[in-house]
This record gives structure tokens, C-alpha cells and sequence, in this order.
């Protein structure tokens, strides 16, 4: 696995921060703490895998006093996107010295001179209290754009150093950037920072906004649990994100503990048969008169995708929500059980709220983190947190795929501890 971190030229410029403590370009994080496994790695005469270490550098590559740099949001709303935006600006400005700031307007479309947005100027003043909103004050947007006219876009602006904040698509989208900008030997910096509620980001324990989202979502489970207990049968049946990863809805339903049947993408599960999900629910109804299920968006999808995809590329997904919700009812009819059904999809609610403290620190954290790679010419890659540090992965290793739930780790096995939930496929 190459972990190396490209760069645009030898940095030569003394670093302008009032600080005594800088990270060595020689300061690396393992990327298996394992003490069997980096005995292994050098058994078999091979450098364990490691993580260059985030933080500021003795020496940059820009010169602060003519520096423009800019800063893009793109994809779906997400907790911090605002947080992030506004801990790029205080940094640059504060720590650098940066005084030319520009704010993108609805992700790549703002490069592009036909959609007509025009880039707006970003100051300590002007982004002083857009922590405290959801959202992004610069929008967003989803879909490729032509690269080339993106890169004739930063360098007709003089555009040294680009903070592109995103998930996977976006990354693709930067991976290409630089490819471009190599190919024209531009001196110009792209750092990513990860921006997945999903938290699915490959080589990245945390995303920021993952905090948040299992929150609020906790509470809509401890509600659905409410309305179950509220009348005869009751069952709560609550929708989370997680196209491909389960995270929220696992990790969520470990706060409340309120679920009795959790499904994620990373599991398959039947529906109908002796090992099915209504056959289980079915069971626990005339056990317990009550039950929560709780349902990842991308779980499922064999029953209920519909094909094709998205402006951003992503496969359309299939209501898995509304399917259960119909087949639910449907057996229950079937068997003259009166049921109370309610069903939750908090998934637009969740995304556009602000920041809660934690997510909130851990942005400034990312944001800080960007721009001391930037500020030292390095290109191409993420932020990102391995085994409780920060730091810089390479974006093309990123994009290689996605994390997942582990079924054998102790997240999923902590689940169905807390549930009870049964297997829901025959053991093969």
C-alpha cells in the first residue's frame, strides 16, 4: 500500500507561525498497531505501513503575502460543513497571514463560467458566527464538471491552493484536478477534507458530522420507541442514512438500545421465509406486543432497487424504507393482526443542522490540519484521523473503495448483543 503524499517542489519559505513545536517530515503514524503485525511486516523484511503525521512544518512552499487560496463544498449537506469553512478562513488568516480568501459557490458548478456564480470573498468577519448554522453558506451541488475548464478556472483566478471538502465523488473529482494540473505544471495544491455523514471514508476512522447524526438519529429511535409503546402492537420502523455503510444506524441504535431488529447494508437479510424479518417481527409482536426496527438506506436493496444512477454517479437506491413499511402491513393483514405501524425518515432533518461541540472541535481540527499541508506544497491527498492522530493519506488511495461495517468487529457483534436481534438468513 503506497502511502506516499505527493508534493509540488521542496518547501524553502520559514514557516510565518508563532510556534516552537512543527511536525518532521519524517513523523509517521502505523497503520497496524498491532504488535504481531508489525513484527510481521518486518519479518518478512518489509517497512510496516505507516501514515505521514498532519501538522505544521518548519518550512512552507508558498509565499503568505501573495497567496489566493479557495475553498469548495460540494455533495450533500453534512453537520461542520460550516465549521469547516470558517476554521479554514481563521487559520489562513490568523496563522498565515493569508488575506485573499475565496468562498466557490455551489460546489464545481462555481468554476464553470456558464452557471454565472460568482466566487465571494471570505474574511474573519465574514464567517465569524456560521458555525452556529447548518448547511453551507457556500451551497452545493452534485455531478461531474469538465476538469480542464476547472483548472483554466484556478489558474485565470491565480488560485494557488484549493480546500475541497467532500466525499467520495468529490475525491474522484480532485484526483483528476491534479492529474490536470500536473499535466500543465501549475503549482497548485488540492487538499481534500472528508466530508461523509455516512462516515465511509476508506483510511479515515471519523468523518466530520458522523458525531452529530448518530445523535439526533438515537433520538428519533428513542421516539419511534415511544409511539411503539403507545398503542396495541405498536411498531416503530425508523429510516437512517447509509448508502453503502452502516454505521449510523449501528452506532445509534447502540445509544438508545432501543431497537430490536437493526439492518444494514453489510448484512443481508431475508424477509419472508422461517428465517425472514416478518416471520422474527412477527414472533417478537406476540412476545412483546412492541417493536423498533431500525433500516440503514442502502439495506435491502435486492428487494427494492430500481437501477440506474444519479447526476454524481451513485446508483439509485430503492425506498427500502417504504418497501418494509408495505410488506410489513401486508403480513400482518394476512395474518388478522391488527398493527399500529409508524414510520420515520428523519434523513433531511438530520443533515441540516448544525454542528454539535464535539463535531465541532474536531472540524477545526481537520481545518487546521488542511492548511498546514497546503501551506507546504503538498497535493493530492486527505485529512484524515488513524489510531488517534491526524494525518495525510493520498487521495488516490482513498478513492480505492469504501469502509464498512465489519461483521466479525465488535460494533456489529455489540449490536445484536444489545438487540437480540436473531439471524435473519439461514446459516449457510
Amino acid at each position: 500500500m503506497d502511502t506516499t503524499i505527493e508534493f509540488l517542489g521542496e518547501p524553502k519559505i520559514d514557516s510565518p507561525l508563532r510556534m516552537g513545536q512543527f511536525v518532521e517530515n519524517d513523523e509517521r503514524i502505523l497503520f497496524n498497531v498491532c504488535a504481531a503485525g508489525v513484527a510481521r511486516d518486518f519479518a518478512n523484511g518489509t517497512e510496516p505501513v505507516s501514515f505521514l503525521k498532519a501538522g505544521p512544518r518548519r518550512k512552507v512552499f508558498f509565499d503568505t503575502s501573495k497567496l489566493r487560496c479557495a475553498i469548495v463544498t460540494c455533495g450533500g449537506l453534512c453537520p461542520g460543513l460550516n465549521n469547516v469553512i470558517r476554521s479554514l478562513v481563521l487559520t489562513l488568516h490568523h496563522s498565515y497571514g493569508v488575506t485573499n480568501i475565496l468562498g466557490i459557490k455551489y460546489g464545481l458548478q462555481g468554476f464553470i463560467p456558464r452557471y454565472g456564480h460568482p466566487f465571494v470573498e471570505l474574511t474573519p468577519e465574514s464567517v465569524s458566527e456560521i458555525n452556529e448554522l447548518g448547511g453551507t453558506i457556500l451551497g452545493s451541488s452534485r455531478g461531474p464538471q469538465d476538469m480542464e475548464a476547472i483548472v483554466d478556472a484556478l489558474v485565470r483566478s491565480n488560485i494557488r491552493i484549493l480546500f475541497a471538502i467532500g466525499g467520495d465523488g468529490t475525491f474522484r473529482a480532485v484526483s483528476k484536478m491534479t492529474e490536470e494540473i500536473r499535466n500543465r505544471r501549475e503549482n497548485i495544491s488540492v487538499v481534500g477534507i472528508p466530508k461523509t455523514i455516512d462516515n465511509d471514508i476508506l483510511y479515515s476512522s471519523r468523518s466530520f458530522g458522523f458525531n452529530t447524526a448518530v445523535g439526533i438519529a438515537a433520538e428519533v429511535i428513542g421516539s419511534a420507541h415511544v409511539e411503539a409503546l403507545g398503542a396495541p402492537n405498536g411498531i416503530g420502523l425508523v429510516k437512517l442514512m447509509g448508502r453503502h455503510s452502516g454505521f449510523i444506524a449501528a452506532s445509534a441504535a447502540l445509544d438508545k438500545r432501543d431497537a430490536n431488529f437493526v439492518l444494514i447494508p453489510e448484512s443481508d437479510f431475508d424477509i419472508e421465509g422461517p428465517h425472514g424479518l416478518l416471520q422474527k417481527l412477527g414472533e417478537r409482536i406476540l412476545d412483546r406486543r412492541h417493536a423498533v426496527i431500525v433500516v440503514a438506506e442502502g439495506a435491502g436493496q435486492r428487494y427494492c432497487a430500481v437501477g440506474g444512477t444519479d447526476e454524481s454517479g451513485n446508483v439509485r437506491l430503492g425506498d427500502i424504507g417504504l418497501y418494509l413499511k408495505d410488506q410489513i402491513q401486508r403480513y400482518f393483514e394476512s395474518k388478522d393482526l391488527e398493527i399500529n405501524l409508524k414510520y420515520i425518515d428523519p434523513s433531511y432533518l438530520i443533515r441540516s443542522v448544525p454542528a454539535t461541540p464535539n463535531d465541532s472541535v474536531f472540524c477545526g481540527f481537520l481545518a487546521q490540519n488542511a492548511v498546514h499541508a497546503g501551506m507546504a506544497g503538498k497535493t493530492n491527498m486527505m485529512v484524515g484521523t488513524w489510531n488517534d492522530e491526524f494525518v495525510y493519506v493520498p487521495i488516490n488511495l482513498v478513492v480505492t473503495g469504501r469502509k464498512q461495517v465489519d461483521l466479525n468487529d465488535k460494533l456489529w457483534r455489540s449490536v445484536l448483543e444489545a438487540t437480540g436481534q436473531p439471524p435473519l438468513k439461514p446459516e449457510e
